[in-house]
């Protein structure tokens, strides 16, 4: 399917160099601020206390995170749980203060404001189990990324795994970096978003590199080098990119405007991933492959030549 089509191809691999320094540039302030700043890790890495509260008729949160930054506890996750009855109320540990008493003042300070609030559970999430959350996604970014290059591997050649797997780094970094920079919570749900975007952009990286494969084995194009090879690669599919992406960025957009926050960082995520996933598929992947001196005998099996009196052959 295709709204349109581009006659001629856009020279992308003549500004191959601009669009990596460009990319390395922003890939060393994710890694600065990573290393100087750190990142703003939720409840569900650094431990603290889960409550869930039910009010009889719809919850105000905004008045509720008024009540938890009068607390102190202006970094409170406050959102709705099930129904807009239901309120999840999630708190970072306090030095000195037991879960059961946190719990306690919580609830004497919303019954000032509604005295029919109720109790419905309390959780205590130990930082151990926040460290090992932690270790265990990272662990998933590891095998993630390894499952990609050997996929590409087989499925094209050593070179473009390695290319998608540098591309697909880079977005996750970059991700990473955003969350550091501006201190956003990085919680499970932002986790899952960046192990998201890194199938996304496999998917992307995929589509373009079949492409660069139909192009070497097309006997009409064998004129092309390997930069206007990728130029035509990334040109044919730009429709198929815009529709895709184009609709995929609208759903996560309406998550981040109408979403809540319980949403909000979860699509936040997927829509910077996304923005960069584009970016790296066609301007940090393709590069490095042409780098890596790829070649039409990488993808194409050369012809051998026929004997007399094979297959037909003429004597």
């Amino acid at each position: 399917m295709e709204w349109f089509r581009i006659k001629r191809d856009i020279p992308f691999m003549r500004h191959a160099l601009l669009f990596n320094v460009i990319s390395v540039v922003t890939f060393l302030v994710a890694v600065g601020s990573l290393a100087t700043r750190g990142l703003n890790l939720g409840v569900d890495f650094t431990g603290g206390t889960v409550m869930e509260v039910a009010y009889r008729q719809p919850a105000d949160l905004g008045k509720i995170r008024e009540v938890m930054a009068r607390l102190g506890f202006t970094e409170a996750s406050v959102q709705n749980f099930g129904t807009s009855r239901d309120v999840l109320i999630r708190l970072p540990a306090k030095q000195g203060v037991t879960s059961a008493k946190l719990s306690e003042l919580v609830m004497q300070e919303l019954r000032k404001a509604d005295p029919a609030v109720e109790m419905r559970r309390v959780e205590f999430v130990g930082p151990q189990v926040g460290s090992e959350l932690l270790e265990a996604g990272s662990l998933a970014l590891l095998f993630v990324s390894i499952g990609i290059v050997v996929y590409l591997a087989l499925r094209f050649e050593w070179k473009f795994g390695v290319a998608t797997i540098i591309a697909n780094l880079h977005d996750v970094v970059i991700i990473i970096g955003f969350f550091s920079i501006f201190q956003w919570e990085f919680s499970l749900p932002v986790l899952a978003a960046v192990l998201a975007v890194l199938g996304y952009s496999v998917n992307e990286s995929v589509v373009v590199f079949d492409r660069v494969r139909e192009t070497f084995r097309n006997r009409r194009m064998r004129s092309l080098s390997v930069p206007q090879v990728l130029d035509h690669a990334i040109t044919a599919t730009m429709s198929r990119t815009i529709i895709t992406h184009g609709c995929t960025q609208l759903m996560v957009i309406s998550m981040l405007i109408f979403g809540g926050e319980t949403l909000h960082y979860f699509a936040l995520a997927l829509t910077i991933g996304i923005l960069f996933g584009i970016y790296s598929s066609v301007l940090v992947a393709s590069p490095i492959v042409m780098w890596l001196r790829v070649t039409r005998e990488d993808l194409a099996r050369p012809e051998v030549a026929k004997k007399p009196g094979e297959d037909g052959a003429v004597v």
